[in-house]
C-alpha cells in the first residue's frame, strides 16, 4: 500500500512540475531555435519583465520582510546578523527600520545588476545568448535575489553596491534624456504623418493632428511653469536651493527658445526635456539636509518614489517595445538584419525524409557549415548585443536609488547622516545640468558644423 501511495504522489509530483515549467515556459516565451533570425524585440520583452519583477520583489523585501527583521533579535542568527549589520547603530526603531529595508532593496538591486552583468558578458560570447533559455534565467535571478539574503549588509551593498547604484544613476539619468527626445521625435513624428495622411484624405481635416502636438507641448510646459512656481514656494527658502531652481528655469527657456529659432528638434522634445528637468530639480532639492532649505525634511518622499517609479516604467516600456530603441540606444547601423527568403520548392522537397536514411559525412559538414553562417548572419542589434544589458542594469540601479532615496537614512523628522543628502543633492542637480547642455548641444551643433551629418 505504501509503496502505491509513494508511486501515486511521485508521478502527480512529475505532473505538476511538468505543467509548472510548461506554464513557466508560456509565461516567459518559448524559445527560437539559434538559426532563426531574431526580431526586432527579441529577448528584450522578457529582460524588461524580469527587471519588472526584480522591482515587486524589491517592494516586498522593503516593506515586508525587513518588518519582520526590525521584530527579530540582531544576534538571533547569521541571516538577521546580517540584516541588522550597520542598523543598530541608528537610535530610533524608525531609522533602523529605514535602514533595513534600503539594504532590503540593495539586495535586489545588486541581483539584478549581476544578472544583467552576466548577461552582458554571455552575449558577447554568443549573440543570440539575450533571447534563449528564458525560464532558466528567471530561476537564476530568483536564486541570485533569495542568495543575498544570506549576504551581510558590509561591505557589499552599503558602501559598495550603493555607490556604484549611484553612479549608474547618473548614467541612467543620461540614458533617460537619450530616451525621452527619442520619444518626442517619435510621437511628433507619427502625429504628423497622420496629419498628412488626413489631409491627403480631406483638405483641412489634418490640422487636428498638429494641434494636438501643440497642445501636448502646453501641457508639459504648464505643467513645467506650475512646477517651477511649487518649488520657489515650498523650497526657495535658502540662496541654494533659490540658484538650483533658477538655473532651471532659465536653462529650460534657453534650449526652448534655441530650438525654435531653427529647424533642429521639435517643441515637443524641449517641452518633454523641461518637464524631465523640473522633475530632477525638485529631486535634488528634496535631498538637501539643511532643515531651513528643506520643510519636509525627514519625511518620507512619496512624490519623489513614484516619480522615479513613473521614469521606471517609461524606460522599461520604451526598451522593450520601441521601434527605434535599436537605432537610438545602440544598434549596429552596418548590421541590419537579413531578410530570410522564402523556401523554395526544391528546398522544401529535400527535408522531407523518406525511405532509408544513410549517414553522410559530407552533407552533415555541409550543414553544420551551414549553421555556422546562419549564426554569424545575426544582426548586431540593440537587442542582441551588450548594451540592452547595459541600459537595465543602469535601470536596475536606479529604482535601487529612487525608492530609497539614494540611500539616505531618514525618518520622523531625523536624518542620520546629512552628508548623504548634500552629496546625493549635488550629484542630481549636476546630472540635470549636463542633460540640458547635451540637449542644447544637439540643437546648435548642426549650425556650428554644417559640414557634419547629426541624423
Amino acid at each position: 500500500m505504501g509503496a502505491a501511495v509513494s508511486c501515486i504522489a511521485t508521478s502527480l509530483t512529475w505532473c505538476f512540475c511538468s505543467a509548472m515549467a510548461s506554464l513557466c515556459g508560456a509565461c516567459c516565451g518559448n524559445d527560437k531555435p539559434s538559426s532563426v533570425a531574431p526580431g526586432a524585440f527579441s529577448g528584450r520583452k522578457r529582460s524588461v519583465l524580469l527587471l519588472v519583477f526584480a522591482v515587486i520583489l524589491a517592494f516586498i523585501f522593503q516593506y515586508g520582510i525587513s518588518d519582520v527583521i526590525v521584530n527579530l533579535s540582531p544576534n538571533l542568527n547569521f541571516v538577521t546578523d546580517g540584516w541588522w549589520e550597520g542598523c543598530e547603530d541608528y537610535e530610533t526603531e524608525s531609522l533602523q527600520r529605514r535602514c533595513i529595508g534600503n539594504h532590503g532593496v540593495y539586495r535586489v538591486g545588486f541581483a539584478a545588476v549581476v544578472f544583467y552583468a552576466l548577461a552582458g558578458i554571455a552575449v558577447c560570447c554568443n549573440r543570440v545568448a539575450n533571447r534563449v533559455a528564458w525560464p532558466a534565467k528567471y530561476v537564476l535571478f530568483f536564486f541570485l535575489a533569495v542568495g543575498m539574503c544570506f549576504v551581510p549588509n558590509d561591505p557589499l551593498f552599503s558602501p559598495v553596491y550603493l555607490n556604484i547604484a549611484r553612479v549608474g544613476s547618473v548614467l541612467f539619468i543620461i540614458i533617460q534624456q537619450i530616451i525621452f527626445v527619442d520619444m518626442a521625435h517619435n510621437w511628433n513624428d507619427q502625429w504628423v504623418t497622420k496629419s498628412d495622411d488626413a489631409e491627403r484624405e480631406e483638405s483641412g481635416a489634418g490640422k487636428k493632428w498638429l494641434m494636438a502636438i501643440l497642445v501636448a507641448a502646453g501641457l508639459l510646459f504648464i505643467g513645467s511653469i506650475t512646477g517651477w512656481a511649487l518649488l520657489f514656494h515650498f523650497f526657495g527658502t535658502c540662496s541654494l536651493n533659490t540658484t538650483f531652481i533658477a538655473i532651471t528655469v532659465v536653462m529650460c527657456i534657453l534650449v526652448t527658445g534655441v530650438q525654435l529659432s531653427g529647424e533642429e528638434g521639435s517643441l515637443l522634445a524641449s517641452a518633454i526635456i523641461s518637464a524631465y528637468s523640473t522633475s530632477l530639480c525638485y529631486t535634488a532639492v528634496a535631498r538637501n539636509p539643511e532643515r531651513e532649505c528643506n520643510q519636509f525634511l525627514g519625511k518620507e518622499d512619496i512624490l519623489g518614489i513614484f516619480i522615479g517609479l513613473v521614469l521606471t516604467a517609461l524606460s522599461l516600456a520604451y526598451t522593450g517595445w520601441s521601434y527605434t530603441a535599436d537605432k537610438t540606444l545602440g544598434g549596429s547601423s552596418d548590421d541590419e538584419p537579413a531578410e530570410t527568403a522564402p523556401e523554395t520548392k526544391t528546398e522544401q522537397e529535400k527535408k522531407k525524409v523518406t525511405g532509408i536514411v544513410t549517414n553522410d559525412t559530407n552533407e552533415t559538414a555541409e550543414n553544420d557549415d551551414e549553421n555556422d553562417e546562419t549564426t554569424d548572419e545575426i544582426p548586431n542589434t540593440f537587442s542582441n548585443n551588450w548594451k540592452l544589458n547595459l541600459v537595465l542594469g543602469t535601470v536596475s540601479c536606479w529604482f535601487c536609488m529612487a525608492l530609497t532615496g539614494w540611500g539616505s537614512i531618514e525618518d520622523e523628522g531625523g536624518v542620520a547622516d546629512p552628508q548623504v543628502g548634500r552629496a546625493t543633492m549635488w550629484v542630481i542637480i549636476s546630472s540635470q545640468w549636463l542633460c540640458l547642455l547635451l540637449y542644447l548641444w544637439t540643437l546648435v551643433a548642426p549650425r556650428m558644423l554644417p559640414d557634419r551629418d547629426f541624423s
